[in-house]
């Protein structure tokens, strides 16, 4: 099964959690802290995060920042007590694949870690095109490495802008459909979902903008195309 990376300062709900986990089958490293949790984060590779927010030395969010710079493609769940509407998109803006608002039904996430294990390795076995490097009008597009190469610049991108480029790629100059792209990327379409879908578009267009043979489209009630010149 998988290994599981688990941050959360509240010892009752960890131990509870924990060993629902590895009853399930997991292995689970359980930390109580964010800088010791990144610590180890950087020796052991994992298979999916866990993250509670509110955490001593340092926070769930800040914690996500150093795991996608390390492991742009590991799931994370966020686990937590702030519920604020903003608070759920600040987590998946950050490149969280979900929020759990506490209190929560443990089946609820014995639940989703498993969707998202497999979700993860089917989407990184199917991921590879014939090519791994795109000619984008000036740019270069190394997906392996996940950066945007032009002459005067390299650009570094995040694990989910990469694999939303590499899906407008594979669909270039179609009429995509909202839905369908988050069902691809995220597993589900719902409002969040939908708000941190608009933020790594707006990125893109941002990065592409200085090669006005590219433009990703807004397609009103629809979608968008991802416009390239053959």
């Amino acid at each position: 099964m998988a290994k599981v990376f688990y941050v959360e300062d509240d010892a009752n709900l960890s131990f509870v959690v924990k060993d629902c986990l590895e009853i399930a089958g997991h292995t689970v490293h359980h930390f109580s802290k964010g800088d010791e949790a990144l610590k180890a984060f950087n020796k052991f590779e994992y298979d999916i995060c866990i993250l509670d927010v509110m955490l001593p030395n340092l926070d769930g969010f800040s914690l996500t920042k150093a795991i996608r710079d390390k492991n742009p493609n590991i799931p994370v769940i966020f686990v937590s007590a702030r519920v604020q509407i903003q608070d759920k998109l600040e987590g998946l803006q950050l490149g969280g694949d979900d929020y759990i608002f506490k209190p929560f039904s443990i089946e609820e996430l014995l639940l989703k870690v498993n969707i998202f294990i497999k979700r993860n390795k089917s989407f990184l076995t199917e991921r590879p095109l014939k090519e791994t490097r795109f000619e984008l009008g000036h740019f270069i597009f190394d997906c392996n490495n996940m950066v945007l190469l032009a002459k005067d610049e390299t650009i570094r991108l995040t694990g989910r802008e990469a694999d939303l480029l590499v899906y407008f790629i594979k669909n270039k100059n179609k009429l995509i459909k909202r839905r369908d792209i988050l069902i691809a990327l995220w597993g589900k379409d719902d409002y969040f979902l939908g708000r941190s879908l608009d933020v790594f578009i707006s990125r893109l267009r941002k990065f592409l903008s200085s090669d006005d043979t590219i433009k990703i489209e807004n397609i009103p009630r629809v979608g968008f195309k991802f416009r390239m010149d053959e």
